[in-house]
């Protein structure tokens, strides 16, 4: 799969990279930050986390400032996620709060400053994985862009695009079947690897459907590593420029 460098990054909704997508939030303008977001989305085992750290490395060198931010990476958040989801016993929407508020935290901690500072912040995930998950478990995807209405549209959004064939082979491969991204939670079967496929095909979906909204510029993550780093950094590179 080629890359398409033509899409515009970040919104499905007319907002400019780089502002809040909807109210955000007033004590933190963000009109006139000079930092960028890049944002690498995909399900788990596509190769996010490699080719993020391969991405720092090489803007560094470049003479970049770089801050990383991840999924539930906020140290306010992280316990309580893990333990609300070792003990399974909150409802969908009470994840979802949970997972908006990690966003909220990080936002206001790492990713403005970072911004205002100049720094390029590489994002392993953004709201695209709530907005991707959430509509899988139910919730009004409206409800879900107004609930994210604080976060600030990306400058570019990459997602790493991958079969369920190649993603099931890759996972088995690692570290294995999560009940999570297996989608245990939704019922979906008793055998795990069943409803790894089935929820794995229904998000992979829905990925399809924001990179089109959204315009991500899409990334075969069949490819071998350094094809892949290569393509982002091509990308990357013009941009900056």
């Amino acid at each position: 799969m080629t890359p398409d460098p033509s899409p515009p990054a970040g919104s499905g909704d007319g907002a400019a990279p780089g502002a809040y997508y909807g109210r955000g939030l007033p004590y933190l303008p963000v009109d006139t930050a000079p930092g960028k977001i890049i944002a690498i989305e995909g399900t788990d085992g596509v190769g996010r986390s490699t080719q993020i750290r391969l991405l720092r490395e090489w803007l560094e060198v470049q003479g970049y400032g770089v801050v990383e931010t991840g999924w539930t990476r906020s140290p306010l958040m992280k316990p309580t996620i893990e333990l609300a989801k070792a003990s399974n016993t909150l409802n969908k929407l009470t994840f979802v709060l949970l997972y908006a508020t990690d966003f909220a935290d990080r936002l206001e901690k790492e990713i403005v400053p970072a911004l205002k500072a100049g720094f390029i912040v590489l994002a392993d995930r953004y709201i695209f994985t709530a907005l991707a998950r959430g509509a899988l478990r139910g919730i009004d995807k409206n409800w879900l862009r107004n609930l994210y209405g604080f976060a600030i549209v990306p400058h570019l959004v990459f997602y790493l695009k991958v079969d369920v064939d190649t993603l099931i082979r890759r996972v088995l491969e690692s570290s294995g079947m999560d009940y999570w991204e297996s989608g245990m939670d939704l019922k979906l079967g008793d055998d795990i690897y069943d409803s790894f496929r089935t929820y794995q095909n229904k998000l992979l979906r829905e990925y399809t459907g924001l990179a089109e909204e959204f315009g991500f510029r899409v990334v075969d993550a069949r490819q071998p590593i350094e094809l892949i780093q290569n393509q982002l950094r091509q990308q990357i590179g013009a941009f900056l420029k």
